[in-house]
């Protein structure tokens, strides 16, 4: 079994509070590691633009809201 396959693994039978957790601490992780390259202001840009436009292309519904 792979690392990410026993992580997984793990994830799963953690708690609703657990998880949650880990995502905050993994999404604090990735945000910390991010760099701000001239792709990535693009993007944050072209979002802006288009929330102005009123071009909302993507929207995330947390799966608890999800039918």
């Amino acid at each position: 079994m792979s690392t990410v396959q026993e992580i997984e693994s793990a994830i799963v039978r953690l708690s609703p509070t657990e998880r949650e957790a880990m995502r905050d601490w993994l999404d604090d992780l990735v945000e910390e590691q991010l760099e701000l390259s001239d792709a990535f202001k693009a993007k944050v840009e072209r979002a802006r633009k288009e929330i102005a436009d009123g071009e909302i292309s993507r929207v995330r519904t947390p799966a608890a809201t999800r039918s």
